[in-house]
């Protein structure tokens, strides 16, 4: 369970997928023993991310995501194809001894807690799809799929979240879907992008700004774990990596499309 009451908060704002990603990874790699556990807090320009071990092909239209060079990403965590632009991700990184000794889902639970206080501080019912018993299903697009440890209102699916696991390091991100651009997105898929399967925020009659959902989310993530969290930005060694691993990986089509 988290043991240290104070953690690092980093508000990246709206940033390039390919940039999120980069930043992400380079937290997790210049995390040591000792630091303060961070929460990073971050928006995006309209993009499509694929998870580590994705096949984009299958429901990805190859020709039309191309044509019209929408920034696609794969991340260093598993999962599977999201939309991004109307959502706020976050990313926690603190010692892999702290939950050593929960398994996967467990784990998932523990961290989720803030987001199930979060739904409930705006007035909706959340739980974890394995409790509403909800049948678990395997596929590329995250919004099709289902997993025990997902939320899901109203039956809906709320986001996702994945995790990234080093011999120290607990790393998790997850996104908080405000809303759907979803004349924009469609065409990228050849298959059913499960947009109807989706809750967001503005589904559900909750309009925010990305904003005041930034404010919201550090205010019930305190609350929820009982720290408090201290304001930074990218030290230089974090900051010199992102830029290495925007330019050599997350910029490269051959991470990206393949893998």
């Amino acid at each position: 369970m988290i043991i240290h009451n104070t953690w690092r908060l980093l508000d990246s704002g709206i940033k390039t997928a390919q940039c999120n990603m980069a930043i992400d990874e380079a937290l997790l790699n210049c995390f040591k023993e000792g630091d303060m556990p961070i929460m990073r807090l971050y928006g995006w320009e309209n993009a499509l991310s694929v998870g580590r071990y994705s096949t984009l092909w299958t429901s990805l239209d190859q020709q039309t995501v191309l044509e019209e060079n929408i920034p696609c990403v794969r991340r260093m965590s598993g999962g599977g194809i999201l939309v991004h632009g109307g959502d706020l991700s976050y990313s926690l990184i603190m010692p892999r001894d702290w939950l050593r000794e929960k398994g996967v889902k467990e784990s998932y639970h523990y961290l989720c807690a803030f987001l199930l206080h979060l739904y409930e501080k705006l007035g909706y019912k959340a739980d974890f799809s394995g409790e509403n018993i909800v049948d678990e299903l395997q596929s590329d697009i995250c919004l099709t799929g289902n997993e025990v440890y997902d939320i899901v209102i109203d039956g809906k699916k709320m986001g996702g979240n994945a995790q990234r696991h080093t011999r120290h390091v607990l790393f998790q991100h997850g996104s908080i879907p405000m809303g759907i651009d979803e004349p924009f997105f469609k065409p990228f898929f050849r298959l059913d992008p499960g947009f109807e399967n989706a809750a967001t925020l503005e589904r559900l009659g909750t309009s925010i700004s990305y904003k005041e959902l930034a404010t919201l989310v550090r205010e019930i993530f305190c609350e929820t774990f009982g720290v408090k969290l201290v304001p930074g930005s990218l030290s230089e060694s974090e900051e010199r990596q992102a830029k290495e691993l925007l330019a050599d990986k997350y910029s490269q089509e051959r991470w990206n499309l393949h893998g």
